[in-house]
């Protein structure tokens, strides 16, 4: 669709618009999209490699992206895909990742106490988290951290409405039941 309009342009002139609609549709959801690949690789360093190999997979297929789609979606889709080639070329291989909390500037007003729980159940979730299957952890991901609707997960992980909604569901009741296997029930 995009190639029809940019056909009549020159080179140049077409390379910047494609630039410009490419900046616009996808560099917002960079953030997103390394926030989904480090839960996917369980790495930093794996992160950031996938997303930048997800970001030149969407440049390079650009030009098969419709106009008025959801460009969110989309790009999460190739992050999704592109952490799965990765994961399976590099199998077996699992590296515990540390998270970064800049919450705590925010939370400096809170007693050490208060603190130390908030830290100790952070800890937790993101230890269940990372021992969910992948295909939990990623609907996890996706709909918790990212916020994203049922039916943008479906066009991400390529299945069904209702799969995404069972698939949840299950992904929830395992976190949860690792959640009170870690630790009794999280401290409030």
């Amino acid at each position: 669709m995009l190639e029809k309009i940019w056909n009549k342009k020159p080179t140049q002139q077409v390379e910047q618009d494609r630039s410009r609609v490419f900046e616009t549709t996808v560099l917002p959801y960079i953030s997103s999209g390394y926030n989904l690949a480090r839960w996917l690789t369980r790495n930093e360093q794996d992160a950031e490699d996938a997303l930048q190999e997800a970001s030149l997979r969407a440049w390079r297929a650009f030009d098969t992206f419709q106009p008025g789609r959801n460009g969110r979606a989309w790009f999460m889709a190739i992050v999704r895909n592109t952490c799965r080639t990765l994961r399976g070329q590099k199998q077996g291989r699992e590296v515990e990742m540390e998270f970064e909390d800049d919450s705590q500037v925010a939370d400096s007003w809170l007693d050490p106490e208060a603190l130390l729980i908030r830290e100790a159940n952070l800890q937790l979730v993101h230890q269940a988290l990372e021992e969910l299957p992948f295909e939990y952890r990623e609907i996890i991901v996706l709909r918790e951290l990212e916020e994203l609707s049922y039916k943008e997960i479906a066009k991400i992980v390529d299945i069904p409405l209702g799969t995404v909604m069972s698939r949840l569901s299950r992904a929830r009741r395992e976190l949860y039941a690792r959640l009170c296997d870690a630790g009794g029930e999280i401290t409030r």
